[in-house]
C-alpha cells in the first residue's frame, strides 16, 4: 500500500486545517487509516484512525476538535483539525494497517503559530 499525504502548513492559533492521506488501494480493504504525529523530542502519538467498518478512534487531545472521515470513491482518509493549538504542532503521518503490516505515507508538517 502506498500513501500519499498532503495538507499540512503554517496557520495560527483557533485554525483550521485539513490533512489528506491517499491510498493506492481500495480502502476498503485495509483495516484502519489514520494519523500519527510527532513533535520535536516527543514519542509519535496517534492523533485518529477509521477502521473498514467506519469505527473512529481519537487521542484525547483531538476529541471534539478533530474530526477523520473518509471518501471511498477516493481511497482518501480526511483528517479536519480545528481549534488549532500551538501543542499540535508536529509532523504528522499517515498510516494504514493491513493484514499484510503497517505502511507509512511520507509526514507533512503542521505548525500552529500563537
Amino acid at each position: 500500500v502506498q500513501l500519499q499525504a498532503s495538507g499540512g502548513g503554517l496557520v495560527q492559533a483557533g485554525g483550521s486545517l485539513r490533512l489528506s492521506c491517499a491510498a493506492s488501494e481500495n480502502i476498503f480493504s485495509i483495516n484502519a487509516v489514520g494519523w500519527y504525529r510527532q513533535a520535536p523530542g516527543k514519542q509519535r502519538e496517534l492523533v485518529a484512525g477509521i477502521t473498514s467498518s467506519g469505527r473512529t478512534d481519537f487521542a484525547d487531545s483531538a476529541k471534539g476538535r478533530f474530526f477523520i472521515y473518509r471518501d471511498n470513491a477516493k481511497n482518501t482518509v480526511y483528517l479536519r483539525m480545528n481549534s488549532l493549538e500551538p501543542e499540535d504542532t508536529a509532523v504528522y503521518y499517515c498510516y494504514a494497517n493491513t493484514t499484510g503490516g503497517t505502511y507509512w505515507g511520507q509526514g507533512t508538517q503542521v505548525t500552529v503559530s500563537s
